[in-house]
């Protein structure tokens, strides 16, 4: 054989034992595929590729973190807002609470204020009313019968008993009505103590029954009944009872 042969035979054998081995790694299940041509060449592994997928890991995890972040941040704020507003909320029922107390106060003090403005008007209305009551004193007429209705209002001050005609019936007995009159001739003058006056008293007797309110002077006529009718009242029980000298 020549020489040229032999190397052209060494060479085929090599491409079929090349190519017997490729088709003896696929799979029993797996198709193949005929080239024109099997390359004996070693396969060249590259670290290119493992860089890459670690980078992509590395972008995806800092994706996540961001949404996460973002979700926090989201519900930082949602719970910011609510507290925010939970705030306000305290903040006008506060101000509701002392608008209503201030309010409340102003009403109290306006009721106060009323109530002293009623009071003071109740009092001067009263003040007024007795005024007027002392201005309008009764006055009774300067005769016999002033005196006796005078003597009447004084005697029902101080629980004495009498009536008008009882007094009026003893009056003219002893004076005939004349405030001045005086016994001059009786006991009692011989005594030293005549009788005077309307009803016809001792000085003695007028000093002991004098009704506080009247005058001290034995003649006065008001004065004169009123001692009179209180000396009657503790001896007989009332002036109505005398129909005689007493």
């Amino acid at each position: 054989m020549p020489k040229n042969s032999h190397k052209i035979a060494i060479a085929g054998a090599a491409t079929l034992g090349a190519a017997a081995l490729a088709f003896s790694v696929v799979p029993a299940d797996a198709q193949t595929t005929t080239t024109d041509a099997v390359s004996s060449s070693r396969v060249a592994y590259s670290s290119a590729p493992a860089q890459d997928v670690k980078a992509s890991v590395t972008d995806q995890l800092a994706g996540t973190s961001v949404k996460v972040d973002a979700i926090e941040a989201k519900k930082k704020a949602a719970a910011d807002a609510a507290a925010k507003k939970e705030a306000a909320a305290a903040a006008a029922k506060k101000a509701a609470a002392a608008a209503a107390a201030k309010k409340a106060a102003a009403e109290k003090a306006a009721a106060k204020a009323a109530a002293e403005r009623k009071a003071k008007a109740a009092a001067s209305r009263a003040a007024q009313r007795v005024a007027i009551k002392k201005a309008a004193v009764k006055t009774y007429p300067n005769n016999l019968d002033g005196w006796i209705r005078e003597s009447l209002d004084v005697m029902k001050k101080h629980g004495i008993p009498g009536s008008y005609q009882g007094i009026h019936r003893n009056i003219m007995r002893e004076s005939s009505g004349n405030p001045n009159a005086i016994n001059n001739w009786d006991i009692n003058a011989i005594n030293g103590v005549p009788s005077k006056g309307l009803l016809q008293v001792i000085p003695p007797t007028f000093k002991a029954y004098h009704v506080p309110g009247t005058s001290w002077n034995i003649y006065d006529p008001v004065a004169n009944i009123t001692a009179a009718c209180n000396y009657a009242a503790d001896r007989y029980g009332s002036m109505d009872n005398v129909n005689s000298a007493y």
